[in-house]
């Protein structure tokens, strides 16, 4: 089974919470595009809102479940016996 770090258990979560907010946007734009017409701004910027929302949502999502090598610089003593320049 891959390691997963802590960064992408929280994308992964931020990530589930894009899609619940995608799907609270829907339902806004549903509401209000049938309230106010589909023509209003605000039906459109819910709609914009489903669209930010899935796409960060899949973004977020991809990054949370592939699996990253380790990407940690290595530090190495090479440079310790060099002085300093001046």
């Amino acid at each position: 089974m891959k390691q997963t770090s802590r960064a992408q258990k929280v994308s992964f979560f931020v990530a589930i919470l894009s899609y619940i907010a995608a799907i609270g946007s829907l339902f806004g734009t549903i509401y209000y595009a049938a309230e106010l017409g589909g023509d209003h701004p605000v039906a459109a910027s819910f709609g914009a809102a489903v669209v930010f929302f899935v796409g960060a949502g899949i973004v977020l999502h991809v990054i949370g479940r592939v699996d990253l090598p380790n990407l940690k610089i290595k530090s190495t003593r090479e440079h310790d016996d060099k002085p300093d320049l001046k």
